[in-house]
């Protein structure tokens, strides 16, 4: 039913708050059954408004990735109207040309140090 509830659905909207709760019960649970694996990556707002500012980008798609020290981490691209990765697209320069931009491929993101589960004081939502 989820699928098809995607599908239906402009790339741009897919998505949803899912409530403190919920999204509590995830992550713990995610926590619970990879205890060894980071517990969160950090993104951001300027790289990720780079990359929803490239034309025709409907959203992000964050792949797992393991980084050049072994570590976990996310690499983040973004997705066009076709549901194809923004690989290149055409842009204007300064001096009126056209040319082509290579699309952003982000990674660089902050990862937690071993053993630490949030860097918040936050205390009746313990994974935030």
């Amino acid at each position: 039913m989820m699928q098809n509830k995607i599908l239906n659905t402009s790339l741009a909207a897919v998505g949803e708050d899912i409530g403190p709760e919920l999204g509590a019960k995830m992550v713990k649970d995610f926590q619970d059954a990879y205890p060894t694996e980071n517990p969160w990556v950090f993104c951001g707002k300027d790289i990720l408004q780079k990359i929803l500012n490239q034309p025709d980008c409907q959203g992000v798609r964050f792949y797992h990735a393991i980084d050049e020290l072994g570590r976990r981490t996310l690499v983040s691209v973004g997705i066009n109207s076709q549901e194809e990765i923004i690989s290149e697209y055409s842009a204007i320069d300064a001096g009126g040309i056209m040319k082509r931009e290579i699309g952003i491929v982000a990674d660089r993101n902050g990862i937690p140090k071993p053993g630490t589960k949030s860097t918040s004081t936050t205390t009746d939502l313990d994974w935030w």
